[in-house]
């Protein structure tokens, strides 16, 4: 899952990934579905979590969530070449084509600039990110399993969980790396464990869909050149299971009482809500009720 934001429960306009061959975008049941960062927007604030997921208000998005989908549009296509083909200039030379289908699929991002003249330099920073990759990885030395891959399990309690793996990388013996791309910088230790939520996730959703939990997680962060890498153990992939019961738990009595209370924190600057958020002077709308009936169908009980 990226700055891009996507994996959502219910996609917004801010999750404009393109289709491609190693996985693509689909919906899956219709039933909404627990996704990383949804699971994140609730703990970071129950108010954004429902704005986004049980009212479905659209977002322009960001010229960073932009620039990231793009340079992930490339990353995944470049894959599409033959091992010796896949060089930094064929990298870049995809830019120009991605960014024109990215702009049709999505014009609202020509409105977040201020002037024309800031495009070339915006496009600059994504070929800056393309770069950086090859000094990360040899990609004339990978064979991706799967890329944009979209997977969907349920947990033991009949919890939906949704999401979209950058790439799945499977050795000869059936070992397993999950490899995300991020744009932004790697975070400093403290903030580790964050970061490797989202992994966890993919990590327990693999597991349980193919009876085999990956041996690696991977972030690779583009914008300062670092990898992360864990090798989950089974307990900690239970203990995410659970972490995940619990959040829910919470949207549910947050369901039932008919309040997503806000959270004030140093994100709130980057919110896109704040026409809708008390903590701004806005006003939030009234909680629709057939958005709280299309939330609860996240989790049923497992069969007999």
């Amino acid at each position: 899952m990226s700055e891009h934001p996507t994996d959502s429960a219910a996609p917004t306009s801010t999750d404009p990934r393109p289709t491609g061959p190693g996985g693509g975008r689909r919906r899956g049941s219709g039933r909404t579905a627990l996704s990383p960062s949804r699971a994140k927007d609730f703990m970071q604030c129950p108010l954004l979590f429902r704005l986004r997921v049980v009212d479905r208000i659209p977002e322009p998005g960001s010229l960073a969530t932009h620039k990231g989908t793009l340079v992930h549009a490339v990353l995944e296509r470049l894959y599409d070449l033959p091992a010796h083909e896949r060089t930094r200039e064929a990298a870049l030379a995809m830019l120009p084509d991605q960014w024109e289908a990215h702009r049709e699929k999505n014009p609202v991002v020509m409105d977040l600039f201020d002037d024309p003249a800031q495009i070339d330099p915006w496009l600059d920073e994504a070929r800056e990110l393309v770069t950086a990759y090859f000094q990360l990885e040899n990609p004339t030395r990978l064979e991706p399993a799967e890329r944009e891959l979209f997977v969907q399990t349920q947990t033991r309690d009949g919890l939906l969980l949704r999401g979209f793996v950058d790439r799945l990388d499977v050795a000869p013996n059936g070992a397993m790396r999950v490899v995300d791309y991020k744009t932004g910088r790697s975070p400093s230790p403290r903030f580790q464990e964050d970061a490797l939520f989202q992994m966890r996730f993919y990590g327990l959703v693999l597991w349980r869909l193919r009876g085999r939990a990956p041996a690696r997680l991977q972030i690779v962060y583009l914008k300062d050149g670092r990898t992360l890498t864990h090798d989950p153990g089974l307990a900690e992939l239970e203990t995410t299971e659970t972490k995940l019961a619990r959040i829910w738990d919470e949207v549910e009595d947050c369901a039932t009482q008919g309040v997503f209370a806000p959270r004030r924190s140093r994100l709130c600057d980057w919110c896109a809500y704040h026409a809708q958020c008390p903590l701004f002077g806005g006003t939030t709308p009234e909680l629709p009720a057939d958005g709280v009936e299309r939330l609860l169908t996240a989790r049923r009980p497992p069969a007999a």
